[in-house]
């Protein structure tokens, strides 16, 4: 679900509540999320809203802290958040916007809203090692300009990978989505 598809839904009573602010609060990175007093200060330093007016990080931050739990981790917005910090350096409250978005993102991946995005790219780092695929062509660029070979499959992110669990959880996200 993404804001897009939600814009001009109502919002019910039940979903509302501070149990969310607190639990966010809670994490390493999410502690001053009810500082915020939605100065816009966000919005306008944010370069993804540059570039996409519907993308508003004081938008998500008010609905974390009005506990619209499912809406805001099911939402497409909080995975564009490019971690540029630029929101981090200017919030005069000192909410760490930018860390606050990591939150949001685990904990959506713990209840199962898995971004497509995050999927292709674990597929393609836990079956390449990297985001894409080394070519011969690179490497005779590398080795021109006196850079070593980069070998086209990297085992030790691959290992991580597995003994992390991401590849269990893209695997089964695969097979729900089937």
């Amino acid at each position: 679900m993404s804001f897009n598809k939600q814009k001009g839904k109502s919002i019910a009573f039940t979903e509302l509540g501070s149990r969310f602010s607190e639990e966010i609060s809670r994490i390493r990175g999410g502690e001053n999320i009810r500082k915020c007093f939605q100065c816009g200060t966000c919005v306008a330093s944010c370069p993804v809203r540059a570039i996409d007016d519907e993308y508003n990080p004081r938008k998500i931050i008010r609905m974390a802290i009005l506990g619209m739990r499912e809406r805001v981790l099911s939402s497409d917005f909080i995975w564009l958040c490019s971690a540029c910090y630029t929101c981090h350096q200017r919030c005069p409250q000192e909410v760490k916007i930018t860390d606050v978005m990591e939150v949001l993102k685990n904990l959506a991946v713990k209840e199962g809203y898995i971004h497509p995005s995050l999927i292709m790219q674990a597929e393609l780092i836990g079956n390449l090692g990297r985001l894409y695929a080394i070519e011969e062509f690179d490497n005779r660029r590398r080795i021109k300009i006196g850079l070593p070979l980069v070998h086209p499959k990297c085992d030790e992110i691959v290992q991580l990978f597995e003994v992390t669990g991401l590849v269990k959880l893209v695997y089964e996200r695969e097979k729900e989505s089937k």
